[in-house]
């Protein structure tokens, strides 16, 4: 029996998948600081085996690779072909033959044996049967092999992303249905009860969850801003919901929104919320 992560795995290949390859740099720029923060939670070390889980466009999985080095080996697996088309093609420039991408699903894929460290950068929340997923991955570890792997908190400390949505809203007179917290999506794992539970039922040990915090960097102006949020994030899927014909009305609302957040230079940058979660695969 497999998890049905076929939802997602259609999306990530659409339309959503060729716009994030397309705004690699643009995407780069929002999660890099988080992506950083907890490769340096992870401390990957020279000689060690590693998988990248949802490894997108690849450039954590380069970083990686340039880390551990030749003696080591990278493998960055992800569903989205367009994503790792790109991944692909940065990573052929480094010509590394330690470093490699797969299309696959990581929750159910066959992965290399006596991994020494799982890591992803927002590449976990969107499994089905979340508690299977990381039971699966956890298998690929060596014993003492660790996990460590970035996830948005709660909607509510996330302004970056809920501000622009929150306009969008109100501009459209669009009042939502109440959302499960717990469906597949980039907040499913913002309750840390939720992720220690399911971690703990994966069998996994020493889970660690410390909150990160940092300034997200939208855009040069509001405007510029307001056009970026509805190519990625929350508000760009409801516009997707509402119809692109009220992408005019949405931009400004949008806009409008941000106007107060911009520095005196000009630039919007909102709070971005995440958890760095860190667990072992016990001796």
């Amino acid at each position: 029996m497999t998890a049905d992560n076929s939802g997602q795995i259609a999306e990530w290949n659409g339309a959503l998948g060729q716009r994030w390859a397309t705004m690699q740099q643009e995407i780069d720029r929002i999660v890099v600081p988080f992506g950083d923060a907890a490769l340096k939670a992870a401390a990957p070390q020279p000689g060690e085996r590693v998988i990248d889980v949802g490894c997108g466009c690849g450039d954590t999985s380069i970083e990686i690779a340039r880390i551990v080095g030749e003696a080591g080996a990278v493998l960055g697996i992800d569903v989205s072909q367009p994503m790792l088309e790109v991944a692909r093609s940065r990573g052929a420039l480094t010509n590394w033959a330690h470093l490699s991408f797969r299309d696959d699903d990581a929750s159910e894929a066959e992965l290399p044996a006596n991994t020494d460290l799982l890591f992803s950068r927002f590449g976990v929340m969107f499994f089905s049967q979340p508690s299977r997923a990381f039971s699966h991955l956890r298998k690929a570890l060596r014993p003492g092999g660790r996990c460590v792997f970035v996830c948005w908190r709660a909607p509510r400390d996330n302004p970056w992303a809920m501000a622009p949505l929150a306009a969008a809203r109100t501009a459209m007179g669009v009042t939502p249905p109440p959302a499960d917290p717990d469906a597949p999506g980039p907040f499913a794992f913002a309750d840390e009860k939720r992720v220690r539970a399911i971690l703990s039922d994966a069998g996994f040990g020493a889970i660690d969850m410390q909150r990160f915090d940092v300034a997200v960097y939208l855009g040069a102006t509001p405007r510029s801003a307001a056009e970026g949020l509805v190519q990625i994030g929350p508000a760009s899927r409801f516009v997707t919901e509402v119809g692109v014909e009220h992408l005019p009305i949405i931009l400004d609302a949008i806009e409008r929104a941000l106007a107060p957040h911009a520095a005196p230079e000009g630039h919007v940058s909102l709070n971005g919320s995440t958890w760095i979660v860190s667990a072992t695969n016990p001796a």
